[in-house]
């Protein structure tokens, strides 16, 4: 029997990954290309696929840490392996429910690299983007290098207040933040931020105007995330594995992965999608589970879902859409199909002549919808819910696909559409 890859699950950390001898599906040809191209880049992807890990790895590249990088493609296409000062931002290490906390969590960051730098700050100085122009500046002037920073869900502060009262404050102390990056040209290397939306008022966007905007590019779509080729050529023992232990044939097995999880498009062009997180979970558990969903959803889409009055039924037959209904900023939205997209929940299934489809990207997503968000519109339906969902799953379990569906289209049915009228001022 093959031996089975050493998933790395839960781990984010490129180094600890590649120095515990862990499975890493290698994106680096397309991170070379990127960092050989522009300089100024902003990707937004769903949750748990995998933008943290791409932090990681950028970082560890910028770092000069060759040796993390034998046998991936990087390995052969550097050949200068400079090292670069990197700051790294990461903005999803606590939840955010006031001002303190992110201001404390700010001036932990930002006196970390004072400290390494050597630069005096005041820690009660919450002008956020003096205290980051400083350490950029000294990284610069002591090392001679350009500087890389690197900004993890840099959006987090703002979803997370997405329509409390001190959301503005927030929103101005995070653009207090960005906002030397557009100033600082001449000396950064690199800049990279990722996050699940586009806030629109932020300085770095607005102002930037040399900030290359890939998460609709065709060619950087495979960038987070596991393809259909990369899972059938690479993790081929692992399929077989799954389907042993579940008693399934091979080709069982993989129709089951795809249904559960494949589906993702997040470009016009975009290879098929598998959600990272989930699939490495059911290749090293042996068990097709609902992996994703159970992690959480963003506050901020209950909340917009609770706004706006959407029939439920066409979750089902899917959203017609143009690009500006749906890859837009969260907090212009007119209703919750931009953060349904952004968040995972719809994908794009389908593009013709400037008309986009969306849509539930596979089984995963469809019944997290349903447990997460139907209480949403039929709050006083618990007992009818958790009864749906028994029957809904195991008829997934069976492979009963058909009454998979009537079931989910009598569920839909079964809600009144205007019997819950939403308070417009729910947010």
């Amino acid at each position: 029997m093959a031996l089975l890859k050493r998933f790395p699950i839960g781990m984010q950390d490129f180094e600890r990954l590649r120095k515990d001898g862990k499975y890493y599906v290698d994106k680096t040809t397309l991170i070379y290309e990127m960092t050989h191209t522009d300089c100024y880049y902003f990707l937004s992807r769903p949750r748990r696929f995998g933008k943290s890990l791409l932090i990681s790895t950028l970082q560890c590249y910028f770092e000069g840490k060759k040796e993390l990088f034998t046998g991936l493609a990087m390995e052969r296409l550097e050949t200068e392996w400079k090292r670069y000062p990197v700051i790294r931002l990461d903005m999803s290490l606590v939840k955010y429910i006031d001002d303190s906390t992110l201001d404390i969590t700010l001036n932990k960051i930002l006196s970390e690299y004072e400290e390494l730098y050597g630069v005096e700050a005041d820690p009660q100085n919450h002008v956020w983007g003096v205290r980051l122009a400083s350490i950029i500046d000294a990284a610069y002037k002591q090392t001679g290098k350009e500087v890389v920073v690197l900004v993890d869900e840099y959006d987090t502060p703002m979803l997370d207040t997405f329509g409390c009262t001190n959301f503005d404050e927030i929103r101005n102390k995070i653009r207090s933040l960005y906002s030397p990056l557009k100033a600082l040209g001449g000396k950064l290397r690199f800049v990279f931020l990722t996050g699940i939306t586009k806030f629109s008022q932020l300085s770095i966007f607005s102002e930037l105007n040399n900030l290359k905007v890939i998460t609709m590019s065709d060619k950087y779509a495979p960038l987070c995330g596991i393809t259909k080729e990369e899972l059938l050529e690479q993790m081929a023992p692992e399929i077989q594995a799954l389907a042993d232990s579940n008693g399934m044939s091979y080709e069982e097995a993989c129709a089951a992965l795809k249904r559960q999880y494949d589906g993702y498009h997040f470009s016009k062009k975009s290879p098929d999608i598998y959600n990272p997180y989930s699939l490495i979970n059911a290749l090293a558990d042996g068990e097709i589970q609902n992996y994703w969903f159970s992690t959480g959803t963003p506050t901020v889409l209950t909340k917009l879902i609770k706004k706006y009055d959407m029939n439920p039924q066409d979750f089902e037959a899917g959203f017609p859409a143009t690009l500006g209904m749906f890859d837009t900023p969260a907090e212009t939205a007119t209703d919750p199909i931009p953060m349904l997209y952004q968040s995972g929940y719809l994908t794009i299934k389908d593009y013709d002549e400037g008309e986009y489809k969306l849509g539930f990207p596979n089984e995963e997503v469809k019944l997290g919808f349903l447990k997460v968000l139907m209480p949403c519109y039929a709050a006083e339906m618990v007992s009818q819910n958790d009864i749906f969902l028994l029957k809904f799953t195991r008829a997934l379990k069976e492979s009963r696909l058909d009454d998979a569906m009537n079931l989910m289209r009598a569920f839909l049915s079964s809600i009144p559409y205007n019997a819950e009228k939403q308070d417009e001022s729910v947010v």
